[in-house]
């Protein structure tokens, strides 16, 4: 059993480019996070390829290859990256990793039509 449960915390920690040795960079204006980032978006139990366009004021649009979209805006709070999208609301963070941007976001609430997502910059 041991074993199994270390498997799976390893895995999970090989998947995420924020855990391990990602240092969290502190947000102090949206217009930080203006440009493009590509990445992952898990729907129900699918994750799909994503492209987000973020544009100085916070507002973005994700579109997936599915042609899906959708559009939001970041924006902080009480010194948190927050966003709200035409389908959720959640937190963000945004981390550097040897050079790289990476973005994660998560939803507040999970629910079959959004989940987290993870980007990283496009330089």
């Amino acid at each position: 059993m041991r074993l199994h449960l270390a498997v799976l915390l390893g895995a999970v920690l090989a998947l995420s480019p924020f855990d391990g040795i990602a240092q969290e960079k502190q947000i102090a204006d949206v217009k930080e996070l203006a440009g493009i980032w590509r990445g992952r978006a898990t729907r129900g139990q699918e994750q799909e390829p994503v492209t987000m366009i973020v544009a100085a004021d916070g507002s973005y649009r994700a579109m997936t290859t599915a042609e899906a979209s959708t559009e939001g805006k970041f924006y902080l709070q009480d010194g948190t990256l927050r966003y709200r999208s035409s389908r959720t609301l959640g937190t963000a963070v945004v981390a550097e990793d040897g050079g790289n941007t990476l973005l994660r976001m998560t939803p507040d609430e999970l629910n079959y039509r959004a989940g987290r997502a993870e980007y990283e910059r496009v330089k």
